[in-house]
């Protein structure tokens, strides 16, 4: 044995007790567009959500057309956790979708590396502010089309030219409800805000 080997093995083991880096990752879009499924897909915890019975008057407001069925609504955030690997572990905040709850923006982007901004093909002006709000910040992020029913009503280049976002802004379609489908997304964005620390 030389006598760098226990230097050596010190570090490993160093290494293999270290907590994974701690990345916070918004998850953003209008109303009723899958924030939620989303976070829930995923999260490898109990998620937190501050959902609420939509009411009445909440129904006269928000647009229930494509959502006949969506009795709640996140009116706080939504919250869970996913480790990528040993190394970093993504805590996921997903934002409120109504207008009138943007005042918490600020507050939930705080800190972020990134954000995927889910939209729905069916409601695109849903979605104008939360893009608005990711390029006004300077906040490295991606527009996942959420296939609802499994079907995108639009082409990708056109939902591209609609919201009027650069070429360099990834836009892929995913399901909120697959994990999988979700960890691919969450891994675009994840590899934009590193190009971005790098660049």
């Amino acid at each position: 044995m030389t006598p760098t080997e226990p230097l050596v093995r010190g570090a490993a083991a160093e290494t293999a007790v270290r907590p994974p880096l701690p990345v916070k990752m918004v998850i953003a879009g209008g109303f009723g567009v899958g924030k939620t499924t989303t976070v829930g897909s995923i999260s490898e915890i109990e998620p937190l959500t501050t959902e609420a019975a939509i009411t009445e008057v909440a129904a006269g407001v928000d647009d229930l057309t494509h959502t006949p069925r969506k009795t709640t609504t996140t009116v706080a955030m939504d919250f869970g956790c996913i480790t990528i690997d040993p190394t970093l572990k993504l805590y996921l905040f997903g934002t409120p979708g109504q207008e009138r709850f943007g005042f918490m923006w600020d507050d939930i982007v705080e800190g972020a590396v990134g954000g995927l901004v889910i939209v729905d093909t069916r409601r695109l002006d849903d979605c104008y502010a939360a893009v608005d709000y990711f390029e006004h910040k300077g906040i490295p992020f991606a527009v996942a089309v959420n296939a609802f029913d499994g079907k995108v009503e639009h082409p990708l280049d056109e939902v591209r030219w609609a919201l009027d976002v650069a070429e360099s802004t990834p836009l892929l379609v995913f399901d909120a409800r697959e994990r999988g489908s979700v960890r691919d997304a969450l891994l675009v964005v994840l590899e934009l805000a590193l190009a971005r620390t790098e660049g």
